[in-house]
């Protein structure tokens, strides 16, 4: 399933096939179109689509170029009808310097206006920007952190303005345009914006992805933006939809994410195995402990799982590229099981990775390398600090001494055994990745792999 996150589906140019273009749209696995306003006449329209559809949903919202109406009557009756209605979002509202169809005085005032009322609604916004980011974000910055929530809808601007605006807790939203052949910049900025903050929408009727170029977009066009997304990030489509429809479910509030945890998980061609969620580090940096999911994922498990429930989640390994040991927990904790699966795996013709923290031998006080000789052909150890301070520091791992030194042992000991080992380092302030890199390279002679922070999977 998938969600476009704006589409003007109360313009005139669908009175002719309304009907049949939200066909396509089911016929497409669109979960949900958010419906969005940008004037009176269109916020009447959109409400009473979404009372007509129940897999519509409307946002509310005065459009800076409608900003100069935004008086008297009109704003008593548009007022009134937001009060009246339910609605997913306070949009599409912002500024919009580009054509300046409202003055620019007036477009603030306004968007002053719905920035106050997003935030006494407890709504999230949707924002339209053209060649305004200073004044945007001079005026969302002003409010604390986190009290402001939405999205910077059909974004275009930079990867630099768009790291600012996470940071203050807001989504990236990308429509046609990501497309377009000339869009190199835009493909750019979108490769590198966590896909954990991104949303999808078409923008119909305009703005149509590069193979209708010129025609009426409608929603069921949305796909071609997920396939954009999807070769920008080595991500499968499925991935794609499935991640940016749990961001905007969670976003707008809007339909059901998974409410238990998975034992198994798709991510590209590889399945992941989540087999425990407890673990010998409590990084400062982990994910676990601002969500349950990764990658629309949900890894919150009530138990460990036993080896037959495992096999049960794996299915045909033959269809997946790697089986990989990886959950929301550390997975050498439960070494019989390892050894156990990876065998069935192996029986299968299928590759297994195991991604750890390197505590194995601390944890079962022996060496337990040799004993994945033959089940594991890449293991991939988390080092994450350039010394045993700030592995400490960072890492804060329950064990008491020398922990540091144990992990790089542990890591020459796969080396020994197991056919390709790789080390990792989240990229986060305090820690000096060009040390990683000489540790990875002059002491234990492996790759290192710089993984980016808050971007889990």
């Amino acid at each position: 399933m998938i969600i476009d996150t704006h589409a003007h589906l109360t313009d005139p140019v669908f009175d002719s096939d309304r009907e049949d273009v939200l066909k396509r749209a089911r016929d497409a696995h669109i979960e949900y179109i958010i419906a969005v306003s940008y004037d009176l006449e269109t916020a009447k329209k959109s409400v009473t689509l979404a009372q007509q559809y129940d897999f519509i949903v409307p946002s509310l919202g005065i459009h800076p170029h409608a900003a100069q109406d935004y008086t008297g009557s009109y704003k008593e009756e548009f007022e009134r009808l937001f009060n009246e209605n339910e609605k997913v979002a306070v949009g599409e509202v912002g500024l919009d310097f580009y054509r300046d169809i409202s003055p620019r005085e007036v477009q603030r005032a306004v968007f002053d206006e719905f920035l106050a009322k997003s935030v006494e609604c407890s709504l999230p916004l949707i924002i339209h920007n053209r060649d305004a980011d200073t004044a945007i974000y001079e005026m969302i910055s002003r409010y604390p952190k986190g009290s402001l929530r939405g999205v910077f809808h059909c974004f275009s601007s930079t990867y630099e303005f768009a790291k600012k605006v996470i940071d203050l807790g807001f989504y990236i939203s990308f429509a046609g345009p990501l497309t377009f052949t000339n869009a190199h910049d835009l493909r750019d900025a979108a490769k590198h914006i966590p896909i954990e903050r991104i949303l999808l929408e078409t923008d119909s009727p305009y703005l149509a992805p590069q193979r209708y170029r010129g025609k009426r977009n409608e929603p069921s066009y949305i796909t071609y933006i997920a396939e954009q997304i999807a070769q920008l990030k080595g991500l499968s489509v499925e991935d794609v939809s499935r991640i940016t429809t749990f961001n905007a479910k969670n976003i707008f509030r809007i339909g059901t994410n998974p409410d238990h945890g998975e034992i198994a998980y798709k991510i590209r061609d590889a399945l992941y195995l989540n087999i425990t969620n407890a673990c010998t580090n409590a990084c400062t940096f982990c994910v676990r402990y601002y969500t349950d999911y990764v990658k629309g994922h949900n890894l919150k498990l009530e138990t460990d799982p036993s080896y037959d429930e495992i096999i049960a989640a794996i299915g045909d390994p033959k269809q997946y590229k790697e089986i990989v040991f990886c959950g929301f927990g550390e997975p050498l904790l439960r070494l019989d099981i390892i050894k156990k699966v990876a065998a069935y795996v192996k029986e299968h013709g299928v590759k297994v990775r195991i991604d750890t923290n390197g505590h194995g031998n601390l944890i079962h006080k022996r060496s337990i390398v040799g004993e994945l000789k033959g089940l594991v052909d890449t293991i991939s150890v988390s080092l994450n600090a350039e010394n045993e301070k700030e592995y400490n520091r960072v890492c804060q791992p329950r064990f008491e001494t020398n922990v540091f030194e144990e992990v790089k042992k542990f890591v020459l000991a796969c080396k020994e055994v197991i056919p390709s080992v790789v080390i990792t380092v989240v990229d986060q302030p305090g820690i000096d990745v060009e040390k990683c890199r000489h540790i990875a390279s002059d002491e234990l002679g492996v790759p290192l792999r710089v993984r980016t922070l808050n971007e889990v999977g």
